[in-house]
């Protein structure tokens, strides 16, 4: 069965050799589809019928990451990182202000160096939800300083996806940005096949200006992506809709970071998301977030699950 076999049969996938050079999306009218969490996807699989288009792993900045390409090459699919800030623990590891500073040039060198060398085109959802409490490099999270604004969260963004895309020129954007020098005996940086997916959700938690998504955003020169997450126990479509008619200017491909049935059977949920994702042509990319564990409150193999997002039709 092919990766690009639809969740619900009303969405067709296609990889082609085609796609943006930038944004590595797929054609005009196809979406890829992807499974997130856990370290298998085959769970996915048995119930989908399909296998994904995109594999997301959520990895921290200064921590492994070779399981996540082993994932996603077992599955024969491309590879997504989404990068926060924290430990497995929850601990934190390096602050956005810290991430502008240089603080993470060492991984970032190496990471940059894994997508050059595998030549393939992959994704990195940064820091995403960045304007919800909840999350440690939000600028209303936990850290009310100034290594946690929306300043430094924006120079994080820029100094990291100036660094994986790396090719000529790397301290001169640096400077560009009034940023030090890349803080790495790296020499000149290979250019990489990476994406940058900037993800916030429709509205800010807490819902003021502040802490609105636009609030966090680094310049369009910095981001190949724009979306959100979406999930059936907040059906916010009207917020939804209004997020993609602020970011639609941009023309970049648009993608549902994370989504999935959450807290009830609601096949209807699924239904309505798919119809507004046929009728917003941007959308080009779904991943279904099955969480860590098999039996989790996501899991393609729970009832709500079965019923609706991962049934075969």
């Amino acid at each position: 069965m092919s990766r690009y076999a639809p969740l619900a049969c009303v969405l067709a996938l296609l990889l082609a050799t085609t796609a943006g050079a930038a944004t590595y999306a797929p054609p005009p009218g196809h979406v890829l589809n992807g499974v997130a969490g856990g370290y298998s996807v085959s769970d996915y699989e048995s119930h989908t019928g399909a296998r994904p288009a995109v594999v997301q792993s959520f990895v921290g900045y200064n921590g492994s990451t070779n399981w996540a390409f082993d994932l996603a090459d077992s599955a024969h699919a491309r590879v997504m990182l989404h990068i926060g800030t924290t430990s497995p623990s929850g601990a934190e590891r390096v602050s956005p202000g810290a991430i502008a500073r240089g603080k993470a040039d060492r991984w970032l060198v190496d990471l940059n160096r894994t997508f050059a060398q595998r030549a393939e085109p992959a994704y990195v959802r940064l820091m995403a939800e960045m304007n919800c409490h909840w999350n440690v490099y939000s600028a209303y999270g936990p850290h009310r300083d100034r290594a946690h604004s929306t300043s430094a969260y924006k120079a994080a963004w820029r100094r990291t996806t100036v660094i994986l895309r790396g090719g000529p020129g790397v301290d001169a954007q640096l400077r560009a940005l009034h940023q030090p020098p890349l803080q790495a005996n790296a020499g000149e940086l290979p250019a990489a096949p990476v994406a940058m997916q900037w993800v916030p959700q429709v509205a800010g938690a807490p819902d003021i200006p502040g802490n609105s998504p636009m609030a966090y955003w680094p310049g369009a020169r910095y981001v190949d992506w724009v979306g959100t997450d979406f999930y059936s126990k907040f059906p916010n479509f009207s917020g939804l809709e209004r997020f993609y008619a602020s970011v639609k200017r941009f023309r970049k491909p648009f993608v549902f970071g994370e989504w999935a049935m959450w807290g009830s059977d609601d096949p209807g949920f699924v239904t309505r998301l798919f119809s507004w994702t046929r009728a917003h042509p941007l959308v080009r990319m779904l991943v279904y977030n099955q969480g860590k564990q098999s039996d989790g409150r996501f899991a393609c193999s729970t009832t709500r699950a079965r019923r609706g997002c991962c049934a075969r039709s």
